[in-house]
């Protein structure tokens, strides 16, 4: 039997929380991600490796920049949205209640 997924979710913090707190060099041990994650925007910019190392670099520099501004784009995007769905359902809230308390009274 296994266990849930709470339980599981709730281990699996547990250790991870437990090997950042045994990482002497959280720098040296998270390097070979970032590292991956630029030479991604290298290969993009240049997957013929044709270009001067020092112009491959500044062109990945920039197409990491707009992913960036990407995610921040769609990230405000989504907190407009979530903001005008609360304040609309907020607003049909207040309309219900309205309602409610206009047919409370005629049935009085």
């Amino acid at each position: 039997m296994t266990a849930p997924q709470s339980e599981r979710i709730l281990a699996a913090r547990i250790a991870a929380n437990e090997s950042w707190a045994a990482t002497p060099d959280r720098t040296a041990r998270t390097a070979p991600g970032r590292a991956a994650f630029l030479a991604r925007f290298e290969a993009l910019v240049d997957p013929d490796n044709a270009l001067d190392p020092a112009e491959r670099a500044r062109r990945a520099e920039h197409a990491r920049k707009a992913h960036m501004q990407r995610l921040a784009l769609k990230s405000a995007r989504s907190r407009r949205l979530a903001r005008e769905h609360a304040e609309a359902a907020a607003a049909a809230d207040a309309e219900l209640d309205q309602l409610e308390a206009v047919e409370g009274g005629a049935e009085l």
